[in-house]
């Protein structure tokens, strides 16, 4: 069982931030001056995912809104359209969780996959019709397929080491009740 405690609660609200902070640092360290020929995945991308279905308390909106629009401008994006996209697909995702209804991981994963999809290619298609100069459509797939690949193991991590469970119906009508 899960704890439900304030406490927890806001240490996993303070973690995601931590978390996407030490990401965005990984990803910032020069270890290549070459250019590289794949993207990596969007990990920050596929933790608030997992977050947002297994425990939508611990990802706020303003935490999802304010770390994403942090990583916009450290990775000099055009500040906010990530951010809006992601906040957008995190609270769909955190709409359809139904604490009395247990899904397979597969149809998580799915679901996941149709807003990770829909996010990248309405980031696309937003930055076309504002003539946005873009990177190649090949490594925007590259960075799509490797988000939804490396989603399972964010799970698994998040499970394992984070302690972030689904919620149980009990949990659910208890937080519900605050």
């Amino acid at each position: 069982m899960a704890n439900t405690s304030p406490a927890r609660i806001w240490v996993m609200r303070a973690a995601f931030p931590a978390l996407s902070l030490l990401v965005i640092f990984l990803h910032l360290l020069p270890l290549s001056t070459l250019p590289s020929r794949w993207a990596p995945p969007d990990v920050m991308m596929a933790l608030v995912m997992a977050w947002a279905v297994r425990r939508p308390d611990f990802v706020p909106t303003l935490s999802i809104a304010f770390t994403f629009l942090m990583a916009d401008l450290l990775f000099q994006r055009p500040p906010g359209l990530i951010a809006l996209l992601v906040v957008l697909g995190a609270s769909f995702l955190k709409s359809q969780v139904h604490p009395h209804r247990e899904t397979a991981f597969l149809g998580e994963w799915v679901s996941v996959g149709i807003v990770i999809v829909a996010i990248t290619l309405s980031n696309r298609l937003i930055l076309a019709v504002l003539s946005v100069e873009q990177p190649s459509l090949g490594l925007i797939l590259i960075q799509m397929v490797a988000t939804l690949a490396v989603y399972p193991l964010i799970v698994l991590i998040s499970e394992s080491l984070l302690g972030v469970q689904k919620l149980s119906p009990a949990e659910a009508e208890a937080l519900g009740s605050r």
